[in-house]
């Protein structure tokens, strides 16, 4: 055999050899290092305990670090985390005081943030130029201006970015806006939306600060005031914080079950890029519902309660569609169970909230609630709180993203505390 082709037959025979089936090498369900998803939660309160055991049913994913300024939760989820991770391979998860240090970690691929939303926009930026991935709990901004830096952020580094507006990965929700997209109930003419009250000043007590807790760290970003634990309950209590009530830290429940209900009327009228263009709040003061938006098209929206708790009603000229997380009906009856034309728009299909965004990762393509959505979304949301508090209406521009009255567009933003800076990206 000549000295060339000796060579040649060792090479590939060495080649043949060396590449084996991963399966062979790890048994079934093995994944490979490379092909792992490795996360940092960030925000570890009672929702992070909820994303951790969905994130951990999928197989390519490991979770190997998380944050919290509150010790007592970083330790517990660590625990729950490490006890995920045994069920695929012994891998230790690291805790860190600082959200910045877990960013630092050059193996972390992607982050999931479930702060409360006064540090959704700040994380978000500094996840997204630290080179991270993130899935962003709703609503994804405080302020309208924090959402449009968070979408800039991410368009700018490149990076994938799930909102937690997980009802767009639920059957009811996209069957119902499938067939209001497609005109099964005629023209829309107008929609009623049953969430709670809209945000309020927080008037709660101020009180000593456990020690288990860093609360300046907690406050970050927003103008400071003092302990309650109605703010950041402590662990042993296992009830929701009520932060999402008060103003600075979240937008009462127009924000917390709005950016849910208020999502799918986007998604079924076609407005993901864009929104309503006038809003107008009732007269009465201190009114906390009868608020109505309205879209170009002239579409109405009622901020209401029509019968049903967290639910919507699409009321169009041939019939109607009342969806929630617990039911899905029309009148007439049979419109819920047509079957969709070829013909007809098709929306995006995802079955799993968290699949959906480790798959757009891996392909990087944009999930069901890619960052823009989640904006225009939480646009609306803050939109309406504006309009509440200000009680006069309001005409906005979904394009340049501003209102027609001065004092409405100083509430787009909001002040930040040094050292925080949403803007530095």
């Amino acid at each position: 055999m000549q000295r060339k082709t000796f060579i040649k037959n060792t090479l590939l025979g060495a080649a043949a050899f060396t590449i084996v089936p991963r399966h062979v090498l790890g048994g079934r369900g093995y994944i490979a290092p490379n092909d792992r998803i490795n996360l940092g939660f960030i925000g570890l309160g009672k929702q992070a305990r909820g994303l951790l055991n969905g994130m951990s049913a999928l197989p390519e994913v490991m979770t190997l670090a998380a944050s919290d300024v509150d010790k007592k939760k970083l330790d517990y989820f660590i625990q729950l985390a490490k006890a995920a991770n045994a069920k695929k391979a012994n891998t230790d998860v690291s805790s860190y005081g600082h959200y910045r240090e877990l960013l630092n970690r050059k193996d972390i691929d992607a982050v999931v943030v479930a702060t409360p939303d006064h540090w959704h926009a700040q994380i978000t930026i500094d996840a997204a130029k630290a080179g991270k991935d993130i899935y962003c709990e709703k609503p994804l901004a405080l302020t309208i201006a924090e959402g449009r830096a968070m979408v800039e952020a991410v368009r700018k580094y490149r990076r994938v970015l799930q909102t937690g507006s997980m009802q767009r990965s639920q059957k009811y929700f996209r069957q119902a806006s499938e067939l209001v997209r497609n005109g099964y109930i005629g023209q829309v003419k107008e929609i009623n939306v049953s969430v709670g009250e809209p945000v309020k000043e927080c008037d709660l007590p101020s009180l000593p600060v456990p020690e288990y807790l860093d609360w300046n760290m907690w406050i970050g970003p927003s103008l400071y005031r003092g302990y309650n634990p109605v703010l950041s309950p402590p662990i042993e209590d296992n009830s929701w914080a009520w932060w999402r009530g008060y103003k600075g830290f979240g937008g009462g429940y127009i924000t917390d079950w709005g950016a849910h209900m208020f999502d799918i009327v986007q998604w079924a009228l076609d407005m993901d890029h864009s929104g309503p263009v006038e809003f107008n709040p009732p007269s009465a003061p201190g009114a906390q519902s009868g608020l109505s938006f309205t879209y170009a098209n002239g579409i109405v929206v009622n901020h209401k309660q029509w019968g049903e708790s967290n639910a919507i009603q699409f009321i169009g000229t041939e019939g109607t569609i009342e969806v929630s997380r617990s039911f899905l009906r029309s009148n007439p009856a049979n419109i819920v169970s047509l079957q969709l034309r070829s013909s007809d728009k098709k929306l995006y299909h995802s079955d799993n909230h968290h699949q959906d965004w480790i798959n757009a990762i891996k392909k990087r393509t944009r999930p069901v609630a890619d960052v823009e959505i989640g904006h225009r979304t939480a646009t609306v949301c803050n939109a309406v709180n504006i309009a509440y508090e200000l009680q006069k209406p309001l005409k906005w521009n979904p394009r340049r993203e501003k209102f027609d009255d001065d004092s409405a567009n100083l509430m787009i933003s909001r002040p930040y505390r040094a050292p925080w800076n949403f803007n530095d990206f």
